[in-house]
């Protein structure tokens, strides 16, 4: 295993913090304009853009990061939902509602019950889950998560099915982790929560203290095969400027060791949830403009990759964040077991967000946003170095475009409000008019067609 700081130098991060404070114009305008390439920026060049404060620059900022979304992700927005099949849980995390603390009855989810949930969930119109469950070795052994996964897969609608199950459990072993490849799931994603050594330690009690098994926990993840991995940080816990340098130093780190940088980059917020006092985090919660900076920087530090935002955020903010680089959100989500059908377990933190899918899907449409629920790349080995010869050129709009529009007819036609239905076809007729190979042309629209007369999973 590496060492510590191989990923994260806490002594150098500190270092270009100090040495980029009051940056000028001309440095971050001279930073906006090699983001314009695409290739990603040093640490030093996000320390400045972190310690920029003038809005005007901000402002900038945010258009730079967009021409970049658009320009490697295209006008698509994946959705996905989380589906928690268990709120127990060793370990007691001062900001986590599922803490050994809280009192409050524990729910695991059965398998039938696991079945019901994915039911609601196809029937929403969802393709994608991530599947969550606190740390119990007792109570969610690996042999779970893994008869969890295989229900979900087998689990059958008249309206279709899950395709992928992306996975956010505890870090494990390489041994686990190849089992979880071997059920198929697609990302492996696990959080740094903060990389701030004694913070993290301060912050975890139980098996997570371990802040070298969580974070090389990627590592084991890549040996076993598991080649889409993604990272993320809980702003809120320490300072953000720290954490998102620490963050990009990881992406790094894992794009120069293995040629494959995080498939995903999540950007979760600390929300109140039960039991939890967020008044030590006072100094460090960040307010929605800090976030969408995050946001903006991140996508230029590492425009290849995913970036995830949830409904732990307002629609207002979502909308925005939606412009300037995330390519994938969860919608209609709840975060806790048995939670898809008003079932009052434990959550995990408190949401947001509470619109339903079509809902968020109407907004999104109102933004020339195209909703996806393409899941093609997994079923056709397009991941790992292989997805990345794709997107770091932008290329992969030319697969990805199509497939959008492939599976958004799907759900126009076996879920969407008939507003929606409206407002999704004239979508679908503007992206399509912009596939500019002929040949892909001509057979999307032979598909969409084949779609309208009841055939499902078709994909380039």
């Amino acid at each position: 295993m590496p060492k510590i700081e191989e990923i994260i130098n806490e002594n150098k991060v500190w270092q270009i913090l100090e040495e980029t404070k009051n940056p000028s114009p001309n440095q971050i305008r001279k930073i906006l304009k090699k983001a314009l390439r695409k290739r990603g920026l040093n640490l030093k060049e996000v320390g400045f853009l972190l310690n920029t404060k003038e809005p005007s620059l901000i402002k900038e900022m945010f258009s730079v990061s967009a021409k970049i979304k658009k320009e490697i992700y295209g006008e698509r927005l994946v959705f996905f939902a989380p589906l928690y099949i268990s709120n127990f849980c060793v370990n007691d995390c001062e900001y986590c509602g599922f803490h050994v603390r809280n009192l409050a009855p524990r729910k695991k989810l059965t398998m039938e019950e696991i079945k019901q949930q994915v039911e609601i969930l196809i029937n929403m119109g969802h393709k994608r889950i991530l599947l969550e469950c606190g740390e119990d070795p007792k109570e969610n052994p690996i042999e779970y998560v893994l008869e969890a996964i295989k229900t979900i897969y087998a689990t059958k609608s008249a309206k279709g099915e899950i395709r992928r199950v992306n996975v956010n459990i505890a870090a494990t072993t390489i041994e686990n982790y190849r089992k979880l490849k071997s059920v198929g799931i697609g990302t492996y994603q696990l959080f740094q929560e903060t990389y701030h050594q004694a913070t993290y330690e301060k912050l975890h009690h139980g098996p997570k203290a371990d802040y070298e098994r969580q974070l090389f926990a990627h590592d084991r993840a890549i040996k076993a095969g598991i080649d889409d991995v993604g990272l993320g940080v809980l702003f809120g816990l320490f300072d953000h400027r720290f954490d998102t340098l620490a963050l990009v130093s990881h992406a790094q780190y894992l794009e120069k060791k293995y040629g494959i940088g995080p498939h995903t980059i999540s950007v979760p917020r600390l929300q109140p949830a039960p039991t939890v006092d967020l008044s030590p985090y006072s100094s460090y919660l960040i307010n929605e403009k800090d976030l969408l900076k995050i946001i903006s920087i991140l996508r230029m530090a590492v425009p290849y990759t995913g970036m995830i935002v949830s409904t732990r955020e307002r629609p207002e903010i979502r909308k925005k964040a939606f412009e300037i680089g995330i390519s994938q959100t969860s919608a209609g989500s709840r975060t806790n077991p048995g939670g898809y059908g008003k079932k009052e377990t434990l959550a995990q933190f408190s949401l947001q967000d509470h619109r339903s899918l079509d809902e968020v899907v109407e907004s999104v449409l109102r933004q020339k946003l195209l909703p996806s629920f393409c899941t093609a790349c997994y079923r056709s080995g397009r991941t790992g170095k292989k997805i990345m010869r794709l997107l770091k050129p932008g290329k992969i709009q030319y697969l990805c475009r199509p497939n959008a529009i492939l599976t958004f007819k799907e759900y126009l036609e076996d879920y969407a409000t008939s507003k929606v239905k409206k407002l999704g076809l004239k979508i679908i007729n503007r992206y399509l008019k912009q596939i500019s190979d002929d040949n892909i042309r001509m057979e999307t629209e032979n598909r969409l067609k084949r779609i309208e007369n009841g055939e499902r999973d078709l994909y380039f």
